[in-house]
């Protein structure tokens, strides 16, 4: 009996084992989010010369610029930056490629060297130092025992801990039961004053921490309890929709709720065209009751951008706020991951495309010679994992081991 409970100790001690198979998916599954954050980018050449992009991968060297006043596309992170302190940004919105200007001490790009001095246009805030969210920690931290999710404000595009929103818990945040997202955006409580015309909307552009079946739209003036029995919890419908976090019956509490007179008239849409205010209002007129002791985070619901008013009055108020790309389509996560994912299917239907007329140009002799080849791989692969002590680390000499058995039966099978 104790030598059957040490060898269970034993089993539970042993590292796990993967077999090729989901290697390979996990190879595959890390290039793909790769391929998500660079936007299909394949860092080939300096995006300078497209000017102000839209959306584009961005990355700050403090090697060269330690204020941290200065960004960098995909290409020139790799080609002028190896072996640097390099911080990766994820994404920024209308930004030109910083690389090699009077922010870099002389140090001309590699890929594109002729650049203006500075690229007055771009904006940079603390996230290009390292630092982020409201208490300026960098991302990983060094002295987390734990790293926090974040979340970045579609608006200022910094990021920030879950438990750093000005929320009184991380349970309000809209997630479903496996703890994905249920909304496409998030708007900080510093930026959401800016956004303020977004209450004018129904509760349609918000998210909520319960999804909307078909059964619960179907049913008004009930209650939905989420997360237990606590009466904080208890999210009032209306209209057949649930109740947003910016209406006083929320979940958020008294406390948290604006007060009555800060909260204009929600208007009910009209789904006219974008020469018609869908209103039927002059917003910039009616968002003025702003309770700046109130200031709460947004969490907006997918295709909210879609909802957004586009009339001329509209769009002019949005410019005048500086948030006149919150109607561009391209301006979203959503489109620029939707054409990475694109720019990837494309490039993988090109590798297969090469492969495929790589092997058209063989001649029978030469296909059943690479075709054995692969065989005579797979199977020497397979032979190692069976045989292979999976207490054991894998050395160098296992894997020479493992090619020098593959060139004996190569050599035993053309002899």
């Amino acid at each position: 009996m104790a030598g059957e409970g040490s060898a269970a100790a034993f089993d539970d001690e042993a590292e796990p084992t993967v077999t090729i198979g989901e290697y390979i998916e996990g190879i595959e599954a890390e290039e793909l989010e790769a391929d998500l954050v660079l936007g299909g980018d394949d860092g080939k050449e300096c995006t300078y010369g497209g000017g102000y992009l839209k959306r584009q991968a961005v990355f700050s060297c403090l090697t060269c610029v330690p204020a941290g006043v200065g960004g960098v596309c995909t290409a020139c992170s790799l080609a002028c930056h190896d072996g640097h302190e390099v911080v990766e940004l994820w994404t920024k919105r209308k930004f030109r490629c910083d690389c090699g200007n009077s922010k870099f001490g002389g140090h001309p790009c590699k890929l594109c060297p002729e650049k203006d001095p500075e690229n007055s246009a771009n904006s940079y805030n603390h996230n290009f130092k390292g630092s982020y969210c409201t208490c300026g920690r960098p991302y990983p931290d060094p002295e987390a025992k734990e790293q926090v999710e974040m979340i970045q404000c579609c608006i200022c595009e910094d990021w920030f801990h879950e438990d750093h929103i000005g929320l009184n818990s991380i349970e309000e945040i809209p997630h479903d039961e496996e703890g994905e997202p249920l909304y496409e955006d998030f708007i900080c409580q510093k930026c959401s004053p800016d956004c303020y015309f977004l209450k004018l909307y129904p509760d349609t552009v918000w998210a909520s921490r319960t999804q909307n079946s078909v059964s619960q739209a179907s049913t008004t003036d009930s209650t939905v309890m989420d997360g237990g029995p606590s009466h904080d919890n208890i999210e009032k419908r209306e209209n057949g929709s649930l109740a947003n976090h910016l209406n006083c019956e929320n979940t958020y509490g008294d406390d948290n709720c604006p007060k009555d007179n800060a909260a204009p008239e929600k208007a009910i849409l009209d789904d006219s065209s974008d020469r018609k205010c869908k209103l039927g209002m002059d917003i910039g007129t009616n968002t003025t009751l702003v309770d700046s002791e109130k200031k709460l985070p947004f969490f907006m619901s997918k295709g909210w951008r879609e909802v957004i008013c586009r009339c001329e009055t509209c769009t002019n108020f949005y410019g005048e706020q500086g948030v006149a790309y919150l109607i561009d389509k391209d301006d979203s996560i959503e489109e620029y991951e939707k054409v990475a994912k694109q720019k990837r299917e494309k490039k993988l239907e090109q590798q297969e495309g090469a492969e495929a007329n790589f092997l058209n140009s063989l001649d029978h002799v030469q296909k059943i010679e690479i075709l054995s080849g692969i065989n005579d791989m797979k199977n020497e692969f397979q032979s190692f994992l069976e045989s292979f002590d999976p207490t054991k680390p894998v050395t160098s000499e296992d894997i020479k081991a493992v090619f020098e058995n593959l060139a004996k039966k190569k050599r035993q099978r053309l002899s």
